[in-house]
């Protein structure tokens, strides 16, 4: 099931848009819908995260003084290769 929601672009967007399309065999509609869910996938993904992130920061539950040294020992880069 779906439901129609009208969008406004620039005209340059629109003929970006129209190019895909042709392109990929898809419609615009087809585009940009799935440009959509995709855009709102990230961003729930992103702030829920975030919110994970001050809920642990919030109940103290950070990285040891050991842990961050192990990690930055594993990442650190040899400045001499």
């Amino acid at each position: 099931m779906s439901t129609t929601l009208s969008v406004r672009v620039e005209p340059e967007v629109k003929a970006r848009l129209d190019a895909l399309a042709d392109a990929t065999q898809r419609s615009r509609s087809f585009l940009a819908a799935e440009a959509i869910r995709e855009y709102v996938e990230i961003n729930e993904w992103q702030l829920r995260e975030i919110q994970n992130g001050v809920a642990e920061a919030d109940a103290g539950d950070f990285a040891s003084d050991d842990e961050l040294a192990s990690l930055a020992r594993k990442w650190q880069v040899d400045a001499g290769a």
